[in-house]
């Protein structure tokens, strides 16, 4: 079952399967590059918690928790360093 990229530790990287939605938001996070096969990491979230911060196509990008729960990702990809 896929997970969804709020549930992402810091840190790890996973890649991107699929933006739930139709709507604007749904077309907003694509054009911001969360798209299919893309390999996106969780550098961590603000002090209270949202948003989250995470790095995609070689840009940081902050995500509202309630919008990164509509991003789906795979496993989580495991890399030293």
């Amino acid at each position: 079952m896929p997970q969804t990229l709020d549930q992402l530790p810091e840190g790890q990287a996973a890649s991107i399967l699929d933006v739930e939605g139709d709507d604007a938001v749904t077309v907003r996070l694509l054009e911001m590059g969360l798209t299919d096969g893309e390999l996106i990491r969780s550098l961590g979230a603000a002090p209270l918690g949202d948003p989250l911060e995470f790095e995609v196509r070689g840009y940081r990008l902050s995500l509202r928790i309630v919008e990164a729960r509509r991003v789906l990702i795979s496993d989580l990809i495991r890399h030293g360093g």
